[in-house]
Order: C-alpha cells, then sequence, then structure tokens
C-alpha cells in the first residue's frame, strides 16, 4: 500500500474529520485541508467566483504537495460541484477523486434514484456526473441545507431526521418509484443508521466507492 499521505479536502472542520476517519478506518494516512471553519462561510465560498476559488484551492492543494501527498481525496459533494477538480489535477499533476467520481460510477446500476444534498451547488454536480454515466437515469433531488447546520451543532441523528422530516421525504421518494436513496452530502453518513430504520429505502452512500476509486 501506498504510504504516503493522503490530503483531505473538505467544506468545514468537520466533514474533513470524518473524510480524515473514512481514510484511516481503511489503514491510510489523512493529511486534513478544511476549506472553511462553518457551512455558512464554505457556502459563501462555493458562490465566489471560480477564478478565485480556483487559485485559494490551488494553493491548498501545492501545499499538499509539498507535503509529499500524491493524491486528493475531497470529501464533500457541494465543493466538488463548485471547483473544477479535473483542471487542477492536470493543472498540477495530482491524483484527485471527488464524490462525482463515485455517482458516475454508480449511476449506470439504477433507472431511478433520489438524492439529497447540502445545496444546488452539490445537485448541480451529481446531476452532470449521473445522467453523463447514464442518459436514461431519473433523477428525483432535494436540498436539505438546514441538515448539514444541525450535525455540524451536534444533534443526535433521530432529532435531525424529525426536525427536518426526512422520513416523510424518504416516504415521498418511495411513492414515486425511486430504487434508492444517494447521500449527496460527506455530511450525511452520519445520519445513515437511523435513517435507514425510518424507512426501506435503500441508502447509498458513496463513499466507499470513494476509497475503492482511490486505491485503483
Amino acid at each position: 500500500m501506498n504510504p504516503k499521505p493522503i490530503a483531505v479536502f473538505a467544506g468545514t472542520p468537520v466533514d474533513t474529520k470524518m473524510g480524515a476517519e473514512c481514510l484511516e478506518a481503511h489503514g491510510l494516512i489523512p493529511l486534513m485541508y478544511p476549506v472553511s471553519k462553518d457551512p455558512h462561510e464554505q457556502h459563501m465560498f462555493q458562490v465566489s467566483p471560480l477564478e478565485e476559488k480556483h487559485e485559494i484551492l490551488k494553493t491548498m492543494l501545492n501545499d499538499a504537495i509539498s507535503k509529499n501527498c500524491d493524491r486528493a481525496f475531497i470529501y464533500c459533494n457541494s465543493l466538488s460541484g463548485a471547483v473544477s477538480f479535473p483542471a487542477l489535477s492536470n493543472e498540477l499533476g495530482l491524483r484527485i477523486i471527488t464524490p462525482m467520481d463515485a455517482h458516475a460510477s454508480l449511476a449506470s446500476d439504477y433507472r431511478k434514484l433520489a438524492v439529497i444534498a447540502y445545496n444546488p451547488q452539490a445537485l448541480s454536480g451529481i446531476e452532470l456526473a449521473m445522467m453523463h454515466a447514464n442518459p436514461d437515469l431519473t433523477m428525483l433531488t432535494s436540498s436539505v441545507m438546514p441538515v448539514v447546520f444541525d450535525i455540524e451543532k451536534g444533534f443526535s441523528p433521530d432529532e435531525i431526521i424529525d426536525r427536518n422530516h426526512l422520513a416523510e421525504l424518504c416516504d415521498y421518494y418511495t411513492a414515486c418509484g425511486c430504487e434508492g436513496l444517494v447521500l449527496g452530502c460527506t455530511h450525511f453518513p452520519y445520519l445513515k443508521n437511523a435513517l435507514s430504520k425510518r424507512t426501506a429505502l435503500p441508502i447509498i452512500d458513496p463513499a466507499e466507492e470513494m476509497v475503492r476509486l482511490l486505491l485503483k
């Protein structure tokens, strides 16, 4: 196994730590790079001019390269939808895996999927990745920004599900014939076990596919 550290980029310290823990569970060495201090600051970063975002992330990725990282793990759907990581990868010669790679890889297995994400930036990126991989896919999507704020504040999974009516949302998706619910935000695995007890809809977490792609 490659002993070099892997740069973990995410929107806030909370999801950056989640990404680091995901890699550590597979025996990998993470180096954490939160882009913002909280979800609000991250949202404002994501809607800032593309050139500005590109330069900030380029500086951070170059720092990771200087610390012997040869791969980056972007553990944030909305960040991945707001920045061209393929362009940064080509420019810096650094292998970068994002949730969009996992979404594209998984899309061909389904005909109709529900997706919940932090914001429209994430949903747009997920739609592009999945529809390019499977043009016949039907998608039902929701932006559920308050869920991320509740996770960051430390509410329990069951409290968050109730506060944001996620079980009812899953009922709607089930009634519409969706084959699975994609967790389109890397904060959302925090809810996975509790939500799976409140719905019969299969829950799809792209994180494992991201790790598989990272190790290829």
